[in-house]
């Protein structure tokens, strides 16, 4: 146990360090963001860089478990950090894949299933790294929360065939890629609308076999996919149960099979599975006719000789996290469109982000292979939703807020902001190692809300190595103090306490653990037993 005056030092420097880094008020029940009051505008903040530089020596970041099924199509990069050229190694390799030592590439394909542990390494002109790394070939995929880029809510119907390479080429230019995010995905606006004004989105809407066809700003997505592959990136795809997409884009009713075969041979890896127009096909808001559509689909790529993980999105409806494990969802999404208003996104964020997962006990149905979706992380440039791009509407606070509960609660780390203009303070927001450590936990065991006290919070989250990371949350106007007490937690004895966006040891503690913590901020901590 620190010393009383020890105590109040280590408060007084995490205070000063915190006052300008790190969540919104919580709005109103109402899901229509765009209706809401108008708020006084945050006070200015600087955009404080927590993340310290990855050092020049190699380091083996992003997940330890990975899924795969028999006989599927293998893709896995090992992300690492340092100094280049790597050289990437993998004991206990197993039959069937092979490893590029220059790009740390797994690819191949896994004849039966089983488990095969693994040693990772990475090695440079200043060292060498290993890590342990479960290959699981099963029926499970998706073992961790996914990690990637979404096309949607800052190219929303503009994107094209260009844009989406420039993104996979950004993911690996910018450094993404080394921290363990894998996906590139097309969101809606991909296939032919019939309506459209510009002659680049009409055309047949499938061919002489029924398969459905992309628009003019898509002309060969085989080769969309090839580009992204090849850069060690997996691609995902959107489409909606309905008759159209929720822009007026031709979708799977009725084509269901179809379309996922054409995706399968266009070799994608990721399906969003959109309510959108099945709305008018649903008889009712029933559970069955809400379930009706996703058993459907996740049939039929459970049948497919490639891997697809299915994100259900419904916008929480029917208590979706009861049941989309159930029928075949390996995440879904809990509430409404994070942004669906460009000034809204503030309010959505603690009112979905936090209320709606704490109200309806999300963390009980989270897990490897299912995983609770508050949608997409809305840093960086966003659609402005005016026919521009503007700096998300969030403080840095506030970002900083959304990436740590994003992580405490193992929710899909997609960011949707212009993955071609990061600057370095959203990239240190996207790549800190020892928060993504805490999302991609191989326990799998989702967080939680254990103390409010007014505006402030505690947020637990229980770890693999038998560690806790810890959210203390202020939703308030002004600097508050914030206490962890070791009964909310579940621990006893001396802790040692580390802070992870500054991956720095604050000491060790007995008892609770309390800091300073900003306007709409938090202070993201790691317990292990002393």
């Amino acid at each position: 146990m620190k010393p009383a005056s020890s105590v109040l030092t280590t408060l007084i420097a995490v205070s000063a360090l915190v006052i300008a880094a790190i969540a919104a008020p919580a709005a109103s029940a109402a899901q229509d963001v765009a209706k809401a009051a108008p708020v006084a505008a945050a006070p200015a903040e600087p955009r404080l860089i927590l993340t310290p530089p990855p050092p020049a020596e190699p380091r083996i970041n992003g997940a330890r478990v990975f899924g795969v099924r028999p006989g599927s199509p293998f893709l896995f990069t090992i992300p690492a950090t340092g100094e280049r050229p790597i050289v990437f190694g993998v004991e206990g390799l197993p039959e069937g894949l092979v490893l590029d030592t220059a790009t740390g590439q797994m690819t191949g394909s896994l004849a039966a299933p089983g488990t095969h542990l693994v040693t990772l390494t990475a090695a440079n002109a200043r060292g060498t790294a290993s890590r342990p790394f479960k290959i699981v070939c099963g029926d499970t995929l998706a073992l961790t929360p996914h990690m990637g880029w979404n096309s949607w809510y800052v190219w929303e119907n503009h994107v094209t065939d260009a844009i989406m390479r420039a993104a996979a080429d950004a993911m690996v230019a910018s450094g993404m890629i080394d921290h363990g995010y894998m996906y590139v995905n097309i969101d809606d606006c991909w296939s032919v609308r019939p309506d459209a004004k510009d002659p680049a989105l009409l055309g047949e809407l499938r061919d002489a076999r029924g398969m459905i066809n992309s628009n003019g700003r898509f002309p060969d997505m085989r080769a969309l996919t090839d580009h992204i592959h090849a850069k060690g990136l997996k691609a995902g795809i959107y489409t909606s149960p309905g008759p159209f997409t929720c822009a007026g884009h031709v979708a799977a009713y009725q084509h269901e099979e179809l379309d996922v075969r054409r995706f399968v041979e266009w070799g994608y890896d990721f399906l969003k599975y959109d309510w959108c127009s099945y709305n008018g096909v649903a008889k009712d808001r029933s559970v069955e006719e809400l379930q009706k559509p996703y058993r459907l689909i996740s049939g039929i790529l459970a049948r497919q000789p490639r891997d697809i993980v299915l994100n259900l999105c419904q916008y929480g409806m029917g208590r979706v996290w009861e049941w989309g494990a159930a029928v075949g969802g390996n995440s879904w999404r809990t509430a409404g469109d994070l942004g669906g208003s460009f000034e809204g996104i503030p309010a959505a964020l603690f009112r979905d982000g936090f209320d709606v997962y704490s109200a309806n006990e999300l963390h009980r149905y989270g897990g490897p292979g299912r995983w609770n979706d508050p949608d997409y992380l809305l840093l960086g440039y966003l659609s402005d939703w005016k026919g521009g791009t503007a700096p998300t509407p969030l403080t840095p606070n506030e970002q900083y807020a959304h990436v740590s509960l994003w992580a405490l609660v193992a929710a899909p780390l997609i960011f949707s902001g212009d993955i071609t203009r990061l600057d370095d303070f959203t990239l240190g927001l996207l790549t800190n190692d020892e928060v993504i450590d805490v999302d991609q936990d191989p326990l799998g065991k989702p967080g939680r809300r254990v103390a409010k006290t007014g505006d402030l919070e505690v947020w637990v989250r229980e770890l693999e190595d038998g560690s806790r990371a810890v959210g203390l949350f202020n939703r308030g106007e002004g600097l508050a103090a914030v206490m962890a007490s070791w009964d909310d937690l579940g621990v006893t004895g001396p802790q040692r306490v580390r802070d992870l966006w500054r991956q720095k040891d604050l000491g060790v503690f007995e008892g609770s653990f309390e800091a300073y913590v900003a306007r709409h901020g938090v202070v993201l901590v790691r317990l292990w037993p002393d």
